[in-house]
């Protein structure tokens, strides 16, 4: 039963203790590790970089997922409330449920107030797009589609990982999720990131369909639409880049009933109801209520595995 404690002690963290700032905070430390490590990437030579790209990956992931497991393996032998407690707290720092409705909620609030260059600078914790020049519409729809995507990084993923490898695994996943997010995209990093961007797809392929397959029965305790979102889901799913985001952002746009859109990208969703700051609550709700059900499921995965 250790794991199910483990989990609701870190779940009950992330409700009870804001974000630790970026000084104090271990994800922030992989970030900056990342940092380091890209400046002694080769400057030129795409196969040079792919193969140092590969390198840091799984050295990274390697020595901070081994030091994390034996770490506990030592602690469960020492002393198990010790073990408990420190588990809880490794997988709380995996995932940020309360840090994401936090984001979310402060972009809608300067939206709101019709301060757009305020909300396209706090844009900037959600998305890695460039918020500059965004008109409203287009920040709504951005905040919508981050809490959407998010939903499956910041919590389904890392339970997932935590319920078939144990703290390790959540912590895994979450550092294979920052080297993507710092450099898994086109530009600067592109050869560099580009097995981290593959290996964060892969690391997601489960997850965000386990997500956007909740997020349709959230819409339903919600009394939103979710024979809506079941069917945009299956409709928009592949018109995004990413194989994994257009699934939780096309069954959120489906449930509440929008458009959601990156201009010159992809359209998610038909336009029944207009998009407001009220959308971004309702996409909180729909994703709060799925991570909820998440949880439920994995406490009752592990109950029956133990019995």
């Amino acid at each position: 039963m250790n794991t199910v404690f483990i989990l609701l002690l870190a779940i009950a963290l992330d409700f009870v203790l804001s974000e630790p700032s970026n000084r104090w905070h271990p994800v922030a430390w992989v970030g900056n590790l990342i940092g380091l490590e890209a400046k002694l990437s080769p400057q030129k030579g795409k196969a040079s970089q792919l193969i140092f790209g590969i390198a840091m990956v799984l050295l990274t992931v390697g020595v901070i997922t081994a030091a994390v497991y034996f770490l506990l393996f030592y602690l469960r032998e020492l002393n198990t409330v010790a073990y408990i407690i420190i588990a809880a707290i490794l997988l709380k720092l995996t995932f940020s449920l309360r840090g994401l409705r936090k984001a979310a909620t402060k972009v809608k609030g300067f939206i709101a107030r019709d301060d757009l260059a305020r909300a396209r600078t706090g844009l900037k914790s959600l998305v890695s797009r460039d918020s500059a020049g965004l008109n409203k519409g287009q920040l709504l729809s951005a905040t919508i589609e981050s809490v959407a995507e998010n939903s499956c990084d910041s919590f389904t993923a890392p339970l997932f990982y935590f319920l078939l490898f144990g703290i390790p695994g959540a912590v895994a996943y979450r550092i294979i999720n920052t080297f993507d997010a710092m450099i898994g995209y086109h530009g600067q990093w592109e050869h560099l990131g580009k097995f981290a961007a593959r290996l964060d797809d892969i690391a997601n392929f489960i997850p965000a369909r386990i997500t956007a397959f909740i997020i349709v029965i959230s819409a339903w305790i919600c009394k939103k639409n979710p024979r809506q979102a079941w069917h945009i889901m299956l409709r928009d799913h592949n018109k995004t880049q990413s194989p994994n985001a257009g699934w939780t952002m096309s069954a959120v746009a489906g449930a509440l009933e929008i458009q959601l859109e990156k201009a010159g990208h992809y359209r998610l969703g038909d336009n029944r109801r207009p998009l407001s700051v009220d959308a971004i609550d309702a996409s909180l709700e729909l994703t709060i209520t799925a991570a909820i059900i998440w949880s439920v499921v994995i406490i009752l995965a592990e109950v029956i595995y133990l019995a």
